[in-house]
């Protein structure tokens, strides 16, 4: 019973590196500059989940962060010539690039991360459940 545990302590660690992710881009929605300071706007993060066959049993094994991935999006133009980071001249002069991030879809997946994450904490309180049930069974 302890594998379970870790198969949904992993679902945890996992599901909190994408709530990380989700709210990284969601905070940076209206990023027009990177860190060094520089005119491009910010670049949607995404998390990839792998299988870990190490936490758990083979037939349910655990899972991990594969990687956080950047995602490379042509940005959102909007005009506006006031703008510090508008395009001064050429064809795109007066527009700024603004990140091409979803705020309905970024929030869609932030409710999914959290359902998981509640999922896995259930799933914990059940196992701890079982556990003490066998204690006392066998005391």
């Amino acid at each position: 019973m302890w594998n379970t545990l870790d198969i949904s302590t992993s679902a945890l660690v996992a599901q909190r590196i994408r709530l990380h992710a989700i709210t990284s881009n969601l905070a940076n929605i209206s990023t027009t500059r990177n860190e060094e300071g520089q005119p491009v706007p910010y670049q949607p993060r995404f998390v990839i989940f792998q299988t870990a066959e190490d936490i758990g049993p083979a037939e349910a094994p655990g899972v991990r962060v594969a990687s956080v991935e950047v995602e490379e999006k042509e940005p959102l133009w909007k005009y506006q010539p006031g703008h510090p980071d508008a395009i001064r001249e050429g064809p795109m002069a007066g527009y700024v690039a603004y990140p091409n991030i979803n705020m309905m879809t970024e929030m869609t997946d932030a409710l999914e991360a959290a359902r998981a994450y509640e999922a896995n904490l259930g799933a914990i309180e059940i196992t701890k459940d079982l556990h003490h049930q066998t204690l006392r069974i066998l005391a």
